[in-house]
């Protein structure tokens, strides 16, 4: 199953904690960050990006189901 990972750009803040944890999952561009792709494999690093990012502007869906960030 793929996950599908979304920022919200008017959330972020391009903190960059998110490529910090995951450089192949994310890059920050200009003035907020975005994933490299749409979806991806099942990735930890991924749910942990999310939980840290600051701005609370990551968002990792299975489906329609939100697992990312994490409770």
């Amino acid at each position: 199953m793929t996950w599908k990972v979304e920022i919200d750009p008017q959330q972020c803040i391009a903190s960059g904690s998110c490529a910090a944890i995951a450089a192949d999952l994310f890059v920050v561009d200009g003035a907020y960050a975005r994933p490299l792709k749409d979806r991806i494999e099942e990735d930890e690093r991924a749910l942990d990006a999310a939980d840290v990012c600051p701005a609370a502007a990551i968002t990792v869906r299975d489906g329609t189901e939100v697992v990312g960030p994490r409770p």
